[in-house]
């Protein structure tokens, strides 16, 4: 057993480096096990000192199992022993509370430097592993993240997002002491005996490597040396590119700078890598008025600018010399191997990179690897980690690349949002549709009565909530954000697989859309996993109208475009759950559709595109099976009016419990799919005529409203 109870003095046979204890500075620590062997030792300083890292992709779905009918009911038919299986399975966001705490925004670059100047004091230790203490305690079984530093070698990179991260993964960062000088080779031994005995100890796990610039060469380099464990590599601006660096010409003169200047240089360099601004804009909050963001911006600058002056210390001459010539040959290695790596590899780079061409380098990287997808960052420089974006955790878990097992499963895998996720979400990525939709959502209790609110929509699960899917889905953020913000509970939308696996996946790098829907729960449009999620009692939203009736021609505004084979009925009616009709209208306030289908299909050139595009697509439907099978995706023109307001009634729950004989009997289930699809009209015609008495239905009404009483989204609607 190894343990460490000063800083770097005792460290892992792992590492294959003898340590002296010389320079010793102690800390007050606390043991913690963890699943080998090792002792992880923390620090009264808020890091844990290890002498080892702990314990020694989505594949496709098959096309024909997505469901047939509807982007969610269909043939719903699973192989014998599935259901055991299935139930049984371990799922994680049972033990994450919906909108918990990520603690994304309350650390900063600020304390990064704070942090670094502790821990670049001289200890005469090599370089080892340490646990930050604000990861805490993760849940049960969480895959190890090994963290491989920057050009600093600090290993506090990922302060942002030590919080989000620790609850999730066993975190684990590479200290790689400012006097230290291990050539690239035995860094790369170091990190490559970590992952092997965590792989010994825990074969069936994934092995998470972030690597941030040098720690990207790193990642690759070991990556690279063993294909057959199983890796997920996630890249921050990776410094493969060293070679093409913008500032290759200046690092020559760098060595020749006398010594009383070279303060100045560390100090430089920080403002070239990183972008001071989005560095002091971390947890400034987005709801703040543009006066507000200011001062805030302001203050964080005035106590950020001045610590800068402490990357001399970090990398004082000789180490920097000695750092350069370091990133030379770990670029030259990793590049050298690329054709080896066989890992799951996410690359992250920054449009506004000073330091490295790291666009460039994401997509030769894309190119030269088997198995490697890109997110850009069009406002970041080169310290992205540091710097104000998105959590990394957001990343992680938009690309599906968080995983317990061999592939991703979007149940069992799944976390719930954080609160900064639901802030940004709703605030930065929809907030605009928010301003303008000003929904209002109405319920129906059980007695019949319709009220304002959800309050008639049950809190138990499992619940499907079976509707209308308005014009480009415009529905869906307001009501995912209604059920969080009044609820706390995540409804989990079954989605059309283009946004999972086709190309509007693929078609942009920034991490957009599509990936923000795997954030908030989207479900690939599968007979398993509609069961998993009805088995797991989650709440379903479900649109048997599917792409249909969300890309729908002139005229057909509020038409639904339903199968004729019940089996959402009969799916529900196993699990005894609780059906919801309802209704939303508004689409005619917000957009005017004034190109659709077939006027594409008449214009030479965009047609043929169209018909490339869908050829080329995910089908979910049997093409023989009527009007609702006519599902060709294509972008509708649309005209935008001044915004109305969005409106959406969920009818009397319906409840399936002790309700098996619908399983058999066809025709039973075949009168309550009728009764569901009646309902949502009613609820449909309901709103069309109530939306006429509402005194704000126009943004004009809704904004003084909220100049005068208090902010427009809570401008009242119609009295039900």
């Amino acid at each position: 057993m190894a343990s460490a109870v000063t800083f770097g003095v005792s460290v892992s046979p792992c590492f294959g480096i003898s340590s002296k204890p010389r320079h010793r500075h102690r800390l007050r620590v606390r043991p913690e096990r963890l699943a080998g062997d090792d002792l992880s030792v923390y620090s009264s300083d808020g890091v844990s000192v290890n002498g080892g890292a702990g314990s020694a992709t989505g594949e496709k779905e098959k096309k024909g199992s997505f469901l047939d009918g509807g982007n969610g009911n269909g043939s719903l038919s699973l192989k014998p022993g599935t259901e055991k299986k299935m139930v049984k399975q371990r799922v994680v966001s049972e033990e994450l509370e919906v909108l918990w705490d990520d603690g994304y925004g309350t650390n900063t670059v600020k304390d990064y430097l704070n942090v670094a100047k502790d821990m670049i004091k001289p200890d005469g230790g090599p370089p080892r592993w340490f646990c930050p203490l604000e990861c805490g305690w993760p849940i049960k079984d969480a895959p190890i993240l090994l963290f491989l530093p920057g050009l600093d070698g600090v290993g506090m990179g990922l302060i942002l997002h030590h919080k989000a991260l620790g609850k999730v993964f066993k975190v684990q960062c590479l200290h790689i002491p400012v006097q230290d000088r291990t050539p690239f080779e035995g860094l790369v031994k170091l990190v490559e005996e970590t992952i092997r005995q965590e792989h010994a100890s825990r074969p069936n796990s994934p092995i998470y490597l972030v690597g941030d610039s040098f720690g990207g060469c790193l990642a690759l380099a070991v990556a690279a040396r063993n294909p057959t464990i199983d890796l997920v590599v996630i890249l921050a601006n990776p410094a493969t590119s060293f070679g093409r660096s913008q500032l290759q010409p200046l690092f020559p003169i760098l060595e020749s700078v006398p010594d009383e200047l070279h303060v100045t240089i560390p100090y430089l360099l920080s403002l070239v890598m990183g972008d001071p601004v989005k560095m002091a804009t971390v947890g400034i909050e987005h709801r703040l008025s543009p006066m507000q963001k200011m001062e805030k911006l302001s203050s964080n600058l005035t106590a950020l600018l001045p610590l800068l002056s402490g990357m001399s210390n970090i990398m004082p001459k000789e180490t920097l010399t000695w750092k350069l010539k370091l990133l030379k040959s770990a670029s030259a290695y990793a590049n050298s191997r690329l054709h080896a790596v066989k890992a799951e590899v996410l690359v992250l780079a920054s449009d506004k990179d000073n330091m490295l061409p790291s666009q460039d380098e994401a997509q030769r990287l894309k190119n030269s690897l088997s198995n490697c997808i890109i997110r850009r960052f069009k406002d970041n420089g080169h310290t992205l980690l540091l710097e104000e974006s998105l959590n990394l955790l957001t990343i992680i878990k938009g690309t599906c690349k968080y995983r317990h097992s061999k592939k991703h499963d979007f149940i069992s895998d799944f976390l719930p949002p954080s609160m900064s996720e639901f802030r940004y979400a709703f605030d930065v990525v929809a907030g605009y549709m928010r301003f303008a939709s000003g929904a209002a959502l109405f319920s129906t209790m059980e007695d019949g009565k319709i009220v304002q609110g959800l309050a008639g929509v049950p809190n138990e699960g499992p619940v499907l909530l079976v509707g209308y899917h308005m014009l480009m889905g415009l529905e869906l953020s307001c009501l995912v954000e209604a059920f969080l913000q009044e609820k706390k509970i995540m409804v989990r939308g079954i989605a059309h697989p283009e946004l999972f696996w086709g190309k509007m996946q693929s078609s942009s790098n920034e991490f957009g859309f599509s990936d923000w829907v795997k954030v908030m729960g989207a479900l690939p449009v599968t007979a398993n996993y509609l069961f998993k999620a009805l088995s797991t009692k989650s709440h379903v939203l479900l649109y048997p109208g599917g792409a249909r009736e969300a890309l729908h021609y002139k005229g057909e505004e509020y038409k639904l475009f339903w199968p004729d084979q019940p089996e959402f009925v009969r799916m529900a009616a196993r699990f005894g759950a609780t059906i919801v009709p309802f209704g939303t209208v508004g689409e005619d306030d917000i957009a005017e559709l004034v190109l659709d289908y077939n006027d594409w299909m008449k214009i030479p050139v965009i047609n043929e595109r169209i018909k490339e595009s869908i050829q080329d697509g995910i089908k979910i439907r049997d093409e023989t099976k009527g009007e609702v099978a006519n599902q060709q995706l294509f972008i509708p023109g649309m005209l935008p009016k001044i915004p109305g307001r969005f409106y959406y009634l969920f009818g009397k729950p319906i409840k399936l419990k002790g309700r098996e004989d619908l399983l058999k009997n066809r025709e039973e289930a075949n009168e309550l799919y009728l009764q569901v699809k009646s309902e949502v009209e009613q609820c449909i015609d309901y709103l069309l005529k109530k939306r006429e008495e509402d005194p704000y239905r126009s943004i004009i009404d809704r904004t003084i409203y909220g100049a005068l009483y208090s902010s427009a989204d809570q401008a009242p609607a119609f009295k039900p």
